[in-house]
């Protein structure tokens, strides 16, 4: 199969276009002849080797957790899937190396679920990790009913995912920093659009009204932007993180996603509904997923950068 792969680490040159086995599948894997795959700002963190330390790594190293796809072949233990069903997922697992930026994956049965058919490919393959990452971590500081959330860096990948889930968990209202260009794309979303920079717990506390507090606060950014939420929440048990874990020493959470298919399965009716957009900002052919990590790694994406094959 064809694949993106790297030899070593490094920056986004180390990315190149490979011949490599055809991957062997386990009694409870399935076979996926990938569509599209999802570029994430953890793809990136592997190809440096910044998560080198955290879990085993293995050259060549096929980046990419992300995945929509056709079930070409099933273990004989699978339940649930069979060839030529559409499926998308996350696909992380225990050792970095067989990755989803490639022809074919070898896919664990609890990281797929069933793609809607009104999603597109490219849609499809930039769900699972943002979306998964936005609602475990939504759900893992209780947000429900009549809560008024704050979402740093709203307009990103998790981010413009986090506001739609919030609302669909029951927030009453949802505020999102974002750089003001992006505003009107919040909105379109269903949130309150808020500048961040050095006045940014002044203007969520103006826009709130009240005591200025909000119940929940979910931090894509950390650094000032967590400490800030300190003084924006009404309870620090209520702050979640994705990227620092600092908020654990400030009294709040840290989430990291987890490949759980009735998580999925949830992303995926609300999807297929309509109730959950995957904004696609630009797609790149699979050679050419240097680019794509050129464009993520400069900061300026809004929504989902993806890869087809």
């Amino acid at each position: 199969m064809k694949a993106i792969a790297q030899n070593e680490f490094g920056d986004a040159d180390v990315l190149v276009l490979q011949e490599l086995p055809d991957p062997a599948i386990g009694a409870d894997q399935v076979l996926v002849e990938v569509r599209a795959a999802g570029v994430n700002p953890v793809d990136a963190l592997v190809r440096s080797g910044y998560m080198a330390g955290m879990v085993p790594h293995h050259f060549p190293l096929v980046p990419g957790w992300d995945v929509a796809g056709v079930v070409r072949a099933v273990g004989p233990a699978v339940d649930g899937f069979a060839v030529g069903d559409e499926v998308f997922g996350y696909q992380r697992k225990d050792h970095v190396q067989h990755g989803t930026y490639a022809e074919l994956v070898a896919a664990t049965e609890r990281g797929l679920a069933h793609k809607p058919p009104s999603l597109s490919w490219e849609q499809a393959g930039g769900l699972a990790l943002t979306g998964l990452t936005a609602l475990q971590s939504l759900r893992k500081v209780g947000v429900g009913e009549g809560d008024a959330v704050l979402v740093h860096a709203a307009a990103g990948g998790v981010g413009h995912l986090a506001v739609q889930v919030a609302r669909l968990l029951g927030a009453s209202r949802v505020i999102g920093t974002a750089s003001p260009r992006n505003h009107d794309f919040l909105r379109s979303l269903g949130a309150e659009p808020v500048a961040y920079g050095d006045a940014l717990v002044d203007n969520v506390a103006e826009l709130v009204g009240g005591d200025g507090l909000v119940d929940a606060a979910f931090d894509c950014v950390g650094g000032t932007a967590l400490h800030d939420s300190t003084a924006l929440v009404r309870d620090n048990s209520r702050i979640v993180s994705i990227v620092d874990t600092n908020v654990l020493q400030l009294g709040g959470r840290y989430a990291y996603a987890k490949p759980v298919r009735a998580d999925l399965e949830w992303l995926a009716a609300r999807a297929g509904a309509g109730e959950l957009e995957v904004s696609v900002q630009q797609v790149f052919p699979l050679d050419r997923a240097a680019d794509a990590h050129r464009l993520l790694e400069g900061r300026h994406v809004r929504g989902k950068v993806v890869l087809v094959v």
